[in-house]
């Protein structure tokens, strides 16, 4: 069982870089951005940096990737977790990158699920491969290299957007940093057997121990009817992730409600369309402006879930400090520098649920000590 942090979640917003218009958004509505552009690039550019602001999260229709790749990438992943427990098993442990069950990091957190964590560069694709389609790794490392091709594309489009929408002086400030050659962008793929068939799992060191979903007041799990949790509650640590599933229902995302309180809200699946959220990284490079969004994957289905998610992220040497349009005298910086290797060793030590970002916070007593090196 993910067992919840006890560090508070941050949700503050800093000061915008112009003054915020009034949310566009009904409470806890999931937003949707036509990446086709009906109104024109300047529009869209508005309505990716609204919604990342708003929200942290929303869904991407028309986006450009070609059906055919995500289809051919279905299909051998689905093949993959298709294969007896001891096939699998050879692409494994997860350390973090390979196959896993149930386990999820180093610290004690499990989910009802299996996966394969691969890294998006092709060489390491490749070599992975290996123990995946044993008959033939080339097969597997075509169809992975041709959809991350496509993905990281599609990001690259959605960071250059919000760059063009946040009046950034360089709109490609963000992509820049996942297209390094050294780039650590990573590519996961989570198989979620059917809630009535979970047991199944148990079939390995990894997978003899149970999860007991207990029922805690704002959880939105009722492990009467069946429902445990898939993948814990989480932010994503690096800069932006696009989710795609296939059309079974299950991930939910923490956002306010009328009141102002946080609820889960439950994202209707949609194989079409993209998730898009913010990840720990690009709320530390604007300042708190854009927020990354807390999520959690409900395993209550009778039929089996897909997901892949691109984490789109900047070499381990990158320094991640906010950009300097995003400090004001109103708006002072709220995280120390760091690099992207300082923050995911952090992360690995953690459990799943902490609010990691909140370890680089700099209390206002600081911010006069922050030196000019952090602020380029």
């Amino acid at each position: 069982m993910v067992v919840p942090s006890t560090t508070p979640v941050a949700r503050q917003r800093t000061a915008a870089l112009s003054p915020p218009p009034p949310p566009s958004h009904a409470a806890g509505a999931i937003p949707t951005v036509d990446m086709s552009a009906p109104a024109g690039r300047a529009a869209l550019a508005r309505q990716v940096a609204r919604a990342c602001a708003e929200r942290g999260f929303f869904r991407a229709a028309n986006h450009g990737v070609p059906p055919g790749a995500a289809a051919r990438l279905d299909a051998a992943t689905a093949a993959f977790f298709a294969l007896p427990p001891r096939d699998k098993q050879r692409a494994g442990p997860p350390s973090p990158l390979g196959y896993g069950c149930r386990s999820i990091g180093f610290n004690g957190d499990a989910g009802e699920l299996e996966y394969l964590l691969l890294h998006a560069n092709p060489a390491a694709v490749a070599q992975r491969a290996r123990s995946i389609d044993a008959s033939d790794p080339s097969r597997f490392t075509t169809v992975v290299n041709e959809y991350v091709l496509a993905v990281r594309q599609l990001a690259c489009e959605i960071l250059n957007l919000l760059g063009e929408g946040l009046g950034l002086k360089d709109p490609r400030s963000f992509s820049k940093l996942i297209t390094e050659t050294d780039s650590d962008s990573l590519l996961r793929i989570n198989h979620y057997p059917p809630a009535c068939t979970i047991h199944k799992l148990d079939h390995d060191h990894q997978c003899k121990m149970k999860s007991i979903v207990r029922a805690k007041n704002g959880t939105g799990v009722n492990p009467a009817a069946g429902a445990r949790i898939g993948f814990g509650e989480h932010s994503d640590p690096q800069i932006l992730s696009l989710l795609r599933a296939n059309d079974v229902n299950g991930l939910q995302v923490l956002l306010p409600n009328d009141d102002g309180k946080e609820t889960w809200v439950q994202v209707p699946a949609d194989p079409s369309a993209f998730f898009v959220n913010v990840g720990d990284l690009l709320q530390a490079l604007t300042n708190g402006k854009l927020i990354s969004v807390r999520h959690r994957v409900i395993a209550s289905a009778c039929r089996p879930r897909l997901s892949t998610i691109y984490f789109a992220a900047p070499p381990l040497h990158a320094r991640i400090s906010a950009l300097q349009e995003t400090i004001t005298a109103g708006s002072p910086r709220q995280y120390r520098s760091f690099t992207w290797a300082e923050y995911k060793k952090t992360m690995y030590s953690l459990r799943l649920s902490h609010s990691r970002l909140d370890l680089f916070h700099i209390d206002d007593d600081d911010n006069s000590n922050v030196g000019k090196g952090e602020q380029e």
